[in-house]
């Protein structure tokens, strides 16, 4: 038998938590608590704009009133900046970054193609610049930090996985994303560096999340071979879709937590409503996270991996 996963929950503290966050939250929960594994709870509040505890608390808060525990944490992100710093350092004393001074509106200008996420693919434009010229660059504005990827040929910047989910994936990185961000302009470390380091330190084994970040594996794993960090199982799941294609979101206040509490005032429906979009559950059914363990199977989830539109039929 091997060895039992170990998960985590990493909420980002800008809202209160919708719909979309909770069937995330709850297939991750089932996946460990039905192997018999542990989950951390890491609050991704890197961003400043997002370092709100008390808005933290109510995330936590709104996870064990709809009975998703957790073992290991709370960890915030905002608190181990040190470390992604010297994460950091590391990469540059390896000569693998270089300082990138394109603004966004820079970059959005640029006749360069986009990944099929949306992501554009970074052209280079600060990757030769001499030292005269960043010196010139800095004496201006303060610098971004780029990962140099491998050209398109070396087999090196090629990844391939396995999503739990979604089935085989190989992204060239040099041609899906380009050399990519590993610290911003203002010294704050970037999204895809920060979790591949916490992950690793974590011990995390097993990472579930909405199927839009399907697209920073390959980045992710890309770090973790840097570091010498082990690569865990990625699963990536249903988005909760808006009737006109918009993938719910926290700014829009969709399928709130807050207003979902006030209209029900006890999970049982909400599990329900989830559940029974990813077949865990029967139509109407009311159910807790814990009625779900023998359930659950990643045959089921993925049977029912398409996005699910939220209209008025999936409200009860």
């Amino acid at each position: 038998m091997g060895e039992a996963p170990k998960g985590r929950f990493a909420p980002t503290p800008s809202g209160r938590m919708h719909a979309g966050n909770i069937l995330s939250a709850l297939i991750a929960w089932l996946s460990i608590r039905s192997a018999g594994g542990t989950l951390v709870l890491r609050i991704e509040d890197l961003d400043p704009r997002a370092q709100d505890r008390e808005v933290a608390k109510l995330l936590m808060d709104d996870l064990a009133w709809l009975g998703l525990d957790w073992d290991e944490g709370p960890y915030f992100q905002s608190s181990r900046h040190e470390i992604y710093r010297e994460a950091v350092a590391q990469l540059t004393e390896r000569g693998l970054t270089y300082p990138c001074f394109c603004t966004r509106a820079e970059l959005h200008a640029a006749s360069a193609p986009h990944a099929s996420d949306g992501t554009y693919v970074y052209q280079g434009t600060c990757r030769h610049l001499t030292p005269e010229e960043v010196a010139a660059k800095a004496a201006v504005r303060k610098p971004a930090i780029r990962l140099i990827v491998p050209d398109a040929e070396d087999p090196a910047g090629t990844i391939s996985f396995t999503d739990m989910v979604y089935g085989p994936k190989t992204e060239v990185l040099a041609r899906e994303c380009g050399d990519f961000l590993i610290q911003r302009s203002d010294g704050v470390c970037a999204y895809q560096l920060a979790v591949t380091i916490d992950d690793g330190l974590m011990g995390v084994t097993q990472v579930v999340r909405g199927h839009d970040l399907l697209g920073s594996c390959a980045r992710q794993i890309y770090l973790q071979r840097l570091f010498g960090l082990k690569t865990p199982q990625y699963a990536h799941v249903p988005l909760l879709m808006s009737p006109a294609g918009r993938r719910l979101s926290k700014r829009d206040h969709d399928l709130d937590l807050g207003v979902m509490r006030k209209r029900y005032g006890h999970p049982g429906p909400i599990i329900g409503m989830l559940a029974s979009a990813v077949g865990l559950a029967e139509q109407g059914e009311e159910v807790l996270p814990q009625d779900l363990v023998p359930r659950f199977s990643w045959d089921i989830i993925r049977a029912h991996r398409a996005d699910i539109v939220v209209n008025d039929a999936f409200l009860w």
